[in-house]
């Protein structure tokens, strides 16, 4: 196994190389003594197993000394921040409380942090970033490349659903004992021959152009982002957000949630869709106006595919789950074995990237904090 082999443990008490720590575990590997750096992993073990293969969290065990979490509960600030000292990483994940100041002014050695989930953002703030992160030089990293896998997936299987109306066939054929519904049109667009609409070349959103690419279609984008360079890399057209409205059968919504992007997308859009076009929003809800697309989709002239609504849970009674051309998913698109088990191995790899002084795939630019997910 790699980093494991002809290797031998120590706890030695009593301080090393002058960084006062009374224990530290060092291993023998590959012909020399090399010191294990302490990683405090502060999620559930629940999510350790969501997240960590038995081979990589073996691997992480074996290069790291990694101290986990036995609450059984998720950690609050203030215990993070009680136990934060002498460590020099560590692992968050869904669930994590805020990283508090109080957390940064205990943690005397850490160098990075990585969140073993999507975005880092709900559970650090700019302040914190502005304060402690930057003028440290702390590394910090998240996973949403690996959840992209599966989101991607998710939206193509939406996409799949809502334009060949398989919700409704499939509705019909045991709730309404109907074999096949005439009034369901024949001819409908699907994604062969039809012009996608991504909002957004975030992650997600260049991962479902990678998808797409066997299909017979053409892929509109907007993000004001976007260069000119990285569309004609991506085989995409840039457009306005209006223009994609306009000219779009399915649209599949990517863009981060920010100030600038909520309520980003209204009714001025919604009227500009063709009939029977497809929306699909599996970033975040409040980036839609959700009154007004109700209000689009009471119509019932377009189809819409919602993995994220605003709130969430979405309230029993609320119209749209009464709608049938509105297909709802309770935030799943993120979830599968693949996707889930990538962010183990990301985690890891960061890791044993930022201490071998290697460069780190999945670091977060923090001069962008404000513009990305």
């Amino acid at each position: 196994m790699r980093g494991c082999a002809a290797e031998i443990s120590l706890s030695l008490n009593w301080p090393l190389m002058g960084i006062g720590l009374n224990t530290q575990s060092v291993i023998f590997n590959g012909g020399e003594w090399k010191m294990r750096r302490r990683i405090l992993c502060i999620p559930t073990d629940e999510h350790v197993r969501l997240v960590f293969s038995d081979e990589t969290l073996m691997r992480l065990k074996a290069e790291f000394d990694v101290t986990f979490n036995d609450l059984g509960r998720d950690y609050s600030s203030e215990e993070v921040a009680s136990r934060i000292g002498g460590y020099d990483g560590l692992i968050t994940g869904w669930g994590s409380p805020q990283l508090t100041s109080e957390v940064f002014e205990n943690a005397d050695r850490l160098r990075i942090i990585v969140h073993s989930a999507g975005s880092i953002k709900p559970i650090l703030s700019k302040m914190v970033i502005r304060r402690y992160v930057v003028p440290r030089g702390i590394c910090v990293c998240n996973a949403p490349k690996a959840i992209a896998y599966n989101v991607a997936e998710t939206t193509i299987g939406l996409m799949v659903m809502a334009s060949h109306r398989l919700y409704e066939h499939a509705f019909n054929v045991k709730e309404r004992l109907i074999w096949r519904d005439q009034s369901i049109p024949m001819d409908h667009k699907t994604i062969n021959g039809s012009v996608i609409g991504i909002v957004g070349a975030s992650t997600v959103g260049r991962e479902v152009i990678r998808l797409l690419k066997p299909f017979n279609c053409r892929i509109l984008v907007y993000d004001p982002y976007l260069t000119d360079g990285e569309a004609e890399a991506l085989g995409v057209e840039k457009t306005s957000l209006k223009e994609l409205f306009s000219r779009s059968d399915i649209i599949s919504v990517h863009a981060p949630l920010t100030e600038e992007t909520t309520h980003m997308i209204g009714s001025e859009h919604f009227k500009l869709l063709r009939d029977n076009a497809v929306l699909i929003n599996t970033s975040r809800g409040k980036i839609l106006d959700q009154e007004a697309l109700l209000e689009e989709c009471r119509t019932g002239r377009i189809i819409a595919a919602l993995d994220v609504t605003d709130p969430e849970p979405l309230p029993r009674d609320s119209p749209l789950r009464r709608l049938k051309n509105v297909i709802i998913t309770p935030h799943i698109a993120g979830y599968g074995y693949y996707g889930m088990k990538k962010i183990g191995e990301l985690t890891l790899q960061a890791l044993e990237d930022y201490f071998a002084g290697r460069e780190i795939k999945c670091r977060v630019d923090l001069s962008r904090y404000d513009i990305i997910a």
